[in-house]
């Protein structure tokens, strides 16, 4: 299995989208994601976005005790959360640690998720110097990804049903 690695080009004309009072962000350094406008987005494109099943072993890798108790225990696990792509082929939960929290602590296996690939989410940063920064990120990691062979589909597989 060869990996499709996909570079970006800047698009010089990007502009962020406007907040509202009340939007959710999700901050990872510089990168500063509208979460309340890209589940908007992902609701009103259900031909782009389909939640699947995902493996919560495979994807909780941070530890709940950041987490608010009392938002944990009234989570929605109906509502999927959002896993972004943030290097190829590599998603990073970006919206509903809290879901998999209690899916995790309600002793569940799998998890509705969106994913989202680093294209799709790009619109979504709150700044121009941040959406420019990110696209130099991640050619970085393709000319990084370039350099080694892909898993096999074998790996890949084991690893998804973990």
């Amino acid at each position: 299995m060869t990996r499709k690695l996909r570079k970006m080009k800047v698009n010089k004309k990007f502009q962020p989208l406007p907040e509202d009072e009340g939007d959710e962000f999700y901050p990872n350094g510089i990168f500063l994601f509208n979460i309340t406008k890209l589940v908007k987005h992902i609701k009103s494109s259900p031909h782009l976005f389909q939640p699947e099943e995902v493996s919560i072993k495979a994807i909780r890798i941070c530890p709940s005790s950041n987490l608010d108790e009392s938002t944990i225990q009234s989570a929605n696990l109906a509502e999927p959360i959002i896993l972004a792509e943030i290097a190829p082929d590599q998603f990073n939960v970006i919206d509903g640690n809290h879901r998999l929290e209690r899916a995790y602590r309600d002793g569940k296996s799998k998890i509705l998720a969106y994913r989202v690939m680093a294209e799709q989410h790009v619109a979504f940063l709150t700044s121009v110097e941040a959406y420019e920064e990110y696209i130099h990120y991640w050619n970085e990691k393709i000319k990084q990804y370039s350099k080694y062979p892909s898993p096999s589909p074998q790996l890949l597989s084991t690893y998804n049903q973990q």
